[in-house]
């Protein structure tokens, strides 16, 4: 009975790994849309000034880690025609899900780290009124291809740990599989490449 005992305290000793969750902040390195115009229409997308959102993170043996991100930002675009026919304008948010295994280099203060995985992006709310036309506002615009794609991401960035609180600044990159914005004249198209500086705060 005793070595049974033994072997279930260690078993949850192993398991009782530590974590850490707090928030994570940060700015694309690249537009989310590409816009354009053709001499008849013309797409213009506003830069998406921030990211933000939450993170939790389980530290595993050896240096390792797993991370989650729930990140947001916000989606918007407008059209035009040159003629003033027409105009539209479009708003929605944007969720990004990140699952991430994470390799810290064994350093004191400041440790170096890499990472990589897989992420979820998510399209919600996505809402499209055109203007000059007698139409309701689009709950479902025809330009959303999809809502919801994935991904694959590689980053790497620097963890400091300043007493109780963890700063980690990073660059990422995710390399997304399918579009999931696209209009009909190939003017306005979403991403596949995006590239994110975040800074992490863990407590």
């Amino acid at each position: 009975m005793r070595p049974v005992l033994l072997f279930l305290l260690g078993s949850i000793s192993a398991l009782a790994q530590p974590f850490s969750a707090g928030i994570k902040a940060g700015v694309p390195l690249n537009d989310f849309l590409n816009a354009a115009g053709n001499g008849t229409f013309n797409y213009t997308a506003p830069t998406q000034r921030y990211i933000v959102g939450g993170m939790a993170e389980v530290r595993l043996p050896l240096g390792l880690g797993v991370e989650f991100d729930a990140l947001y930002r916000k989606l918007s675009y407008n059209g035009s025609g040159i003629l003033g026919s027409s105009a539209i304008s479009a708003s929605g948010s944007n969720w990004e899900f990140p699952l991430l295994l994470k390799y810290r280099f064994h350093f004191p203060v400041v440790r170096p780290y890499l990472d990589a995985g897989v992420a979820w992006d998510t399209i919600a709310g996505l809402k499209e009124t055109i203007v000059n036309v007698t139409l309701p506002v689009q709950p479902s615009p025809s330009d959303l291809q999809r809502n919801t794609t994935m991904g694959f991401v590689v980053g790497g960035g620097v963890d400091i740990h300043a007493v109780f609180l963890h700063i980690s600044p990073e660059i990422r990159f995710t390399r997304w599989n399918s579009t999931q914005i696209s209009d009909a004249l190939g003017l306005l198209r979403s991403n596949l490449n995006q590239g994110e500086f975040l800074v992490g705060l863990t407590f």
